[in-house]
């Protein structure tokens, strides 16, 4: 089972498991959506399809069962999977601790307090980008701000669409940009950098992308009647969590640090403001590990799959397709936001969209000398950039909800103007690399595989990516 029994044909039938996967999300949800279930792709649980496809997998695919078995289990222990299972665990007990605490509810009344009520569109954006920046969920963020965005929508006589498309694309703001969201911790992970890494390419395009979403929504998005804004109370105390976390990744620490004090210092806050005793805090912290579960376990199950249909020549395979249409570093960065956009579309869920492409994508950026940082940034982008514009994507499909289905998906898609603005921006960068200032400062060392400034040539020890 190495590369050396590779053969088109048993690399083909490697790939099978892959497509039985994403044959049962898309095709499950079209069917469910004809027969008229509400959410009909997210109605079948991606790791219970994925469960399925590598019943299949271990079927078909040659050798014994033992060896196979073997395969499997040595993928889901996969040093990268392992580390970012912890991270996200990590990630989600914070999450809800500084929700539980009261930081969620301040953020949000906070920005309320401040909006001038002729800005409420693209206020409402902007809040959205700085909470899902802080808590790094573009669901989360839509969940919290979805029914505060569709009732004053309502009361401000505003396009409806429109401001709850803020909402969404202020989500993708920080599920693309944040340091402790999925998407961070997946694509840093895959091509091993530090988070802070991708960021400081990330945030030229992001930043840039978010100023004309707000111009755009304050032209677009003004109230037929100006209403005054009823904002409930915050406490800036409330949101020091969220700022000791940011500033600890921005400073390059260990996420196993930088999280763990933030889930301390969230609780200390909790206690001293009443919000949560030991038993409570404890709980947010169980809860949080719950929520990432999905997150999880599509890691490890797609890592156990991912090793099996390598060992059987898939990678191989689809490396030999894709270069036929890749013939420099530019097309090949291409040929990765086209890669994780397509399987995005597929499965409809980024995170998964990630994992499943990260082999593809660090193999391309070996092969065509693509800096892992701009890989990272790119693969990011795209898999969010596509979720942003799918009907029946998990966050437009959530707000659609939370409107009570007055405003249909297919209405609220056209107004994502956040994710059109960063795809645009990030496919210009890939021509004039206006974002690759950090990258020029210090660059990627293809011998020792990591930046220059991580390098002590002296010793020739490489400092780790920060996890």
């Amino acid at each position: 089972m190495t590369d050396k029994n590779f053969n088109k044909k048993t690399a083909f039938i490697s790939l099978l498991p892959f497509l039985v996967f994403v044959g049962i999300i898309l095709g499950g949800g079209i069917i469910l959506g004809t027969l008229g279930y509400d959410r009909p792709f997210n109605q079948i649980n991606a790791s219970v399809a994925l469960f399925i496809a590598i019943i299949f997998a271990i079927a078909v695919y040659k050798g014994s069962i033992n060896e196979k078995l073997d395969s499997f289990v040595k993928g889901c222990a996969d040093e990268d999977i392992i580390i970012m299972v912890m991270t996200c665990f990590l990630a989600g007990a914070f999450s809800f601790v500084a929700n539980a605490m009261g930081g969620v509810d301040s953020v949000v009344n906070f920005g309320l307090t401040y909006i001038p009520p002729r800005l409420i569109t693209p206020g409402i954006f902007l809040i959205a980008a700085f909470m899902s920046f802080a808590i790094g969920s573009s669901s989360g963020t839509t969940a919290a701000l979805g029914v505060i965005a569709f009732s004053i929508g309502k009361q401000a006589g505003l396009n409806v669409p429109i401001i709850l498309a803020a909402v969404v694309s202020g989500a993708f703001f920080g599920d693309n940009l944040s340091v402790i969201s999925d998407v961070s911790i997946v694509t840093a992970r895959t091509h091993k950098i530090k988070p802070v890494e991708r960021v400081k390419i990330n945030a030229v395009m992001a930043v840039i992308s978010a100023i004309l979403t707000a111009i755009v929504y304050y032209i677009i998005g003004k109230p037929s009647t100006i209403v005054e804004i009823e904002a409930g109370t915050y406490s800036l105390f409330n949101i020091i969590p969220y700022i000791v976390v940011l500033m600890g990744a921005l400073a390059g620490l260990s996420f196993f640090v930088v999280l763990t004090f933030g889930i301390l210092v969230g609780g200390a806050i909790g206690f001293i403001n009443g919000s949560l005793n030991f038993l409570t805090w404890g709980e947010a912290i169980f809860n949080g590990f719950a929520d990432m579960l999905t997150i999880v376990m599509l890691a490890i199950l797609i890592g156990g799959l991912s090793r099996m249909m390598r060992e059987q020549g898939g990678l191989k395979l689809i490396m030999s397709f894709i270069e036929r249409f890749i013939k420099n570093k530019k097309s090949a960065e291409l040929g990765m936001a086209a890669i994780v956009g397509l399987a995005d579309a597929a499965v409809a869920n980024n995170t998964a969209a990630l994992i499943v492409t990260s082999d593809v994508s660090r193999q391309l950026s070996k092969d065509y000398k693509v800096d892992p940082r701009r890989a990272a940034t790119i693969t990011g982008v795209f898999a969010c950039v596509v979720q942003g514009l799918l009907p029946y994507g998990n966050q437009i499909l959530l707000i659609s909800a939370l409107a009570e289905s007055t405003v249909a998906p297919i209405e609220i898609v056209p107004h994502m103007w956040y994710v059109i603005f960063l795809g645009i921006t990030t496919i210009i960068s890939i021509y004039i690399p206006y974002a690759d200032k950090s990258i020029e400062q210090d660059p990627w060392d293809w011998n020792y595989d990591a930046p220059k400034s991580r390098i002590n040539y002296e010793t020739g020890e490489v400092d780790s990516a920060g996890f």
